[in-house]
């Protein structure tokens, strides 16, 4: 697994890079993670719906192929993307996502967060009134209609946010770690298609870090979590 730190870069070249990297791979090419950070950007997933960006002013709205629905990408945060081949690391897509979404969990313990799963809604939660906190979330409770269970967020932040594609048995796109970031723009849309969730990051609920740090711990969790 090669770890490629890139910093700062623009969304658009480095999605176009991913899907060359992805196509033009064989099944000698050496998995990679790379760590990025973007300028503000909202980016649609396949599932996304026009009206959950609510009020993008001048921000940028990318459609993309990966899948989920919207959220928001911006200095400082972490965007990691493996481009891992499945087959060879014999991975199904449920056991990748797991993974990457234990890496995040794994990398908010080393600042004494504890993240959370939640049913139905991939990403990492945390609680707004104790992030450091390891009890267990309530279960999911059935809707009243009858059409199952939908996902909890009372009392939860979103603090990292997850959208994949898999082509020829291969992964790209990631997970974005919010780490010290203007929130503002998540007010703009229904995040990951659900109005009203929360969003927040490692500096709003009391740690203080920086960039650079927070991409080592997670790059390190993620290639230890997804070894070639």
């Amino acid at each position: 697994m090669r770890l490629s730190v890139r910093g700062p870069v623009e969304y658009a070249p480095t999605y176009a890079a991913m899907q060359s990297f992805t196509a033009s791979r064989s099944e000698g090419t050496e998995d990679e993670i790379w760590l990025c950070e973007h300028p503000a950007v909202f980016t649609q997933g396949l599932a996304g719906k026009a009206e959950h960006v609510r009020t993008p002013g001048g921000i940028p709205v990318v459609a993309t192929n990966r899948g989920g629905q919207v959220t928001f990408h911006g200095p400082g945060q972490v965007v990691a993307y493996p481009l891992v081949d499945l087959k060879r690391q014999g991975f199904f897509v449920k056991e990748y996502v797991y993974r990457v979404e234990e890496a995040v969990i794994r990398t908010l313990a080393e600042f004494g967060v504890t993240g959370h799963r939640v049913a139905g809604a991939p990403g990492i939660y945390v609680r707004l009134d104790d992030p450091y906190s390891h009890a267990r979330l309530p279960l999911p409770q059935p809707s009243p209609n009858g059409g199952g269970s939908k996902p909890g967020f009372e009392g939860l932040g979103k603090i990292a946010a997850l959208g994949i594609k898999i082509s020829r048995h291969c992964t790209y796109h990631g997970v974005a770690l919010n780490v010290a970031m203007d929130l503002e723009p998540f007010s703009r849309i229904d995040p990951c298609g659900y109005p009203g969730l929360k969003t927040v990051d490692l500096s709003t609920i009391g740690v203080s870090t920086n960039w650079n740090d927070a991409a080592a711990v997670l790059g390190d969790k993620l290639a230890a979590l997804l070894p070639s």
